[in-house]
């Protein structure tokens, strides 16, 4: 399905053949253009950007790059083809072919899934509006603004199927989409993940890594949904949201790349000599890891929630990779273990597998973590460094679910109140040391150079050289 690039907004959908549809969103175009104007990738406007743009949702060879400016990509709706004879695979209705228009006992709950989706993409584009001041280096830059794009043209996704699909509600929905703001008291977004700074590169890099991998999860069980319309938009979504993960899970290796140079010229690990050799010692990297993972373990929500096993016996959204399940993807009788504070200790239960679906996902997700946290301790290994990174216990520094307000160390020990707080500053980032992070991230904006505290990547973008000038500044 190749992409209609002629169009005034590029899609794939046959918009020019829905003439009410069409209107409503050349309509809203410009009220989005104001909001990328106003919080978009700040004091970028006028940059050549080195920009792959999707020319099919074919699999293979999807993308064409060339230097563009930011406010002229080419945002638009891109759903990957229909199968034909798909059926809803799970649920109440499993057997049943997809639906291509919302049913209308599911029409609110539909709506909102949607809208609380959509919400996140213009959320993390204000959270990162400023770290172009302060990139480590031009490729860098051009990997932030790609992802910004991209969590761009994922807000029209879901937009098109508000207006598509939901009438009026459906307009005022995306019309409010561009009217909440990260962190506003008064107007604040949906999640409470996408309320907090992203002050700093290594926050960056830890979003794109664990926030970014929450949206991989939230979309392919999204990607399972008898609502086909819904199935097909966050597919594609998903090919994109991969090279988000890789510019998480490489930042991170090249900190760590990096920091391991220097305690090889100094002979110490000690964070002060570190520091004041400009690098990002690895208990500060381990207490920003602590803080991003578990606010992010937040956003699967409740470990037992009615609303989660509702969705699934609707047919609406499934679990990670739901067809390759070998069970009967109905789950009438199954159970799953979920995790709860028992007075000093932590203890398991089982429950109905519908209402753990959350705690599902989020187990999922944690074992896909652990596989990036491996390998950047294969480069300490590697490097002889005896320090090694951790993903802190599920409980830990949790403000929702059966763990908000308990006292659980990252090893997972309950703890007093006192004594969680009295150790709170070894395992969470201090305002010194977000203070210091910023400290050394001047903005590298010279092709071929990079920050003292990042190592250069492996090799470019699209085959070019990592020296290759990315963004050209006018």
């Amino acid at each position: 399905m190749a992409i209609d690039y002629a169009s005034k907004i590029p899609n794939n959908v046959d918009l020019a053949s829905n003439k009410q549809l069409q209107r409503a969103l050349e309509h809203w175009q410009p009220k989005y253009l104001d909001w990328w104007r106003e919080m978009g990738p700040e004091g970028s406007a006028n940059h050549d950007v080195y920009l792959r743009t999707a020319v099919s949702v074919d699999a293979k060879g999807w993308a064409h790059f060339e230097h563009v400016k930011m406010p002229d990509y080419r945002w638009g709706i891109f759903l990957t083809p229909p199968e034909e004879k798909r059926e809803i695979g799970f649920g109440e209705h499993k057997g049943a072919p997809v639906w291509n228009d919302v049913p209308g006992e599911y029409r609110s709950t539909l709506r909102r899934i949607i809208v609380t989706q959509a919400d996140t993409e213009p959320a993390s584009v204000e959270q990162q509006r400023y770290l172009g001041a302060s990139c480590p280096s031009l490729y860098d830059l051009r990997n932030l603004y790609q992802v910004n794009v991209e969590e761009g043209r994922h807000l029209w996704a879901m937009v098109y199927l508000l207006h598509a699909h939901f009438g009026r509600d459906g307009r005022e929905e995306g019309e409010a989409l561009l009217e909440r703001r990260s962190g506003d008291a008064d107007r604040p977004r949906m999640l409470g993940a996408f309320n907090e700074r992203t002050p700093d590169w290594l926050s960056f890099f830890l979003f794109t890594f664990l926030t970014d991998r929450d949206g991989k999860y939230q979309l392919a069980a999204l990607a399972e949904s008898g609502f086909d319309p819904l199935a097909r938009s966050t597919r594609f979504m998903l090919t994109e949201e991969a090279h988000h993960l890789f510019v998480g899970e490489s930042g991170i290796a090249r900190i760590v790349t990096r920091t391991l140079e220097v305690m090889k010229q100094l002979g110490t690990d000690d964070p002060v000599r570190l520091r004041a050799a400009g690098v990002i010692d690895l208990p500060t990297l381990q207490r920003y890891l602590n803080f991003h993972f578990s606010v992010t373990l937040d956003l699967y929500g409740g470990e037992v929630s009615s609303n989660a096993a509702t969705f699934f016996n609707m047919g609406i959204k499934g679990r990670f990779e739901e067809s390759k399940l070998g069970d009967d993807h109905v789950l009438s009788g199954a159970s799953y273990p979920v995790l709860e504070v028992d007075g000093d200790r932590l203890r398991e239960r089982h429950v109905g597998a519908t209402l753990a679906l959350n705690e599902r996902l989020r187990d999922d997700y944690i074992k896909d973590c652990q596989g990036g946290v491996d390998r950047w301790n294969k480069i300490l290994e590697k490097g002889g460094a005896t320090q090694r990174l951790a993903l802190a216990h599920k409980a830990f520094h949790r403000k929702i679910g059966v763990f908000a307000g308990k006292h659980v160390t990252p090893d997972g020990r309950v703890v007093s109140e006192a004594a969680w707080h009295a150790q709170a500053p070894q395992w969470l980032p201090s305002d010194a040391d977000h203070a210091y992070v910023q400290a050394i991230s001047g903005a590298v904006t010279k092709p071929g150079q990079y920050a003292n505290w990042i190592a250069p990547p492996l090799r470019g973008i699209n085959s070019q050289s990592p020296d290759f000038e990315y963004v050209r500044f006018h």
